[in-house]
């Protein structure tokens, strides 16, 4: 284990926050290994990189939905001779619609892959950061602190991943870890398509590019903060949100649901 060289580890790299969360952990000196499906993007973003005269990013490309992928991950790195200083779980997804109608199956693999490959990863690698005193942080969301009727089960896994990532920050500290999560609110990526949202519903005063969340959610781990949330009205309404009586919240976030919903991606 001696001889493995620290790299940071970053799922879902092929677009959207974490090419972002890429970019900006490579212009602070970090070795990358980028994770996702598709991997010319893959090779695509650690040509860039490698451009600016960084050291070339290990790519693995992987079906992060499959049981055993950390073992996978952890596995194809420690036969590049390398091991992770820290790990950026950003890969994720949602679906938009009431859950008695959306397909059952691609539920579950939102489960699989929001919360169980993100828990597996993230206790896996453990010793490795220890090791090398490096940090983890997890990619939430501002949905993570309020129920979410017409987007059920992406709320409640994002709730997951705030509770999950507070209790590792306190859990890990003391032993020289960063432990973060990073809940931005609307961000114009991919992730809208592929969750049935028509484009341009969110607020402006609530959407902030990918980069900017990047930036935040880099700066915020290195200064060992536990929650991140990027913007101030977004924070401030994080703080509104334990005030505002749940059923008020219930009907207000199920009525944005249905403005939000679409048939087809737009």
């Amino acid at each position: 284990m001696a001889n493995l060289r620290p790299v940071t580890v970053i799922t879902g790299a092929s677009a959207g926050i974490g090419v972002a969360l890429a970019r900006v952990f490579a212009r602070d000196g970090h070795e990358l290994a980028l994770i996702a499906r598709r991997e010319d993007r893959l090779h695509a973003l650690a040509g860039e990189i490698a451009a600016t005269g960084a050291r070339r990013p290990i790519v693995i490309a992987a079906d992060l939905f499959k049981t055993g992928a950390a073992q996978l991950i952890c596995g194809a790195l420690a036969a590049q001779g390398a091991e992770p200083q820290f790990i950026v779980n950003n890969a994720g997804f949602g679906l938009v619609g009431p859950a008695s109608g959306l397909d059952r199956d691609e539920q579950l693999q939102m489960i699989d892959l929001n919360v169980r490959l993100l828990t597996e990863l993230s206790l896996a690698c453990i010793d490795s950061l220890i090791r090398h005193r490096g940090g983890l942080l997890n990619v939430g969301s501002m949905a993570g602190f309020l129920p979410g009727p017409g987007m059920a089960v992406y709320y409640a896994t994002k709730a997951y991943v705030l509770s999950f990532t507070e209790a590792l920050h306190s859990e890990l500290e003391p032993r020289g870890i960063k432990v973060a999560v990073l809940c931005p609110g609307p961000v114009p990526t991919e992730f809208g398509a592929r969750a049935g949202l028509k484009r341009g519903m969110a607020p402006n005063i609530l959407t902030q590019s990918a980069d900017d969340v990047a930036e935040a959610g880099y700066r915020g781990l290195m200064d060992g903060r536990r929650t991140i949330v990027p913007g101030f009205i977004n924070r401030l309404i994080t703080v509104l949100i334990h005030i505002i009586p749940r059923r008020w919240l219930l009907g207000f976030v199920d009525w944005r649901q249905r403005r939000r919903r679409s048939a087809q991606p737009t």
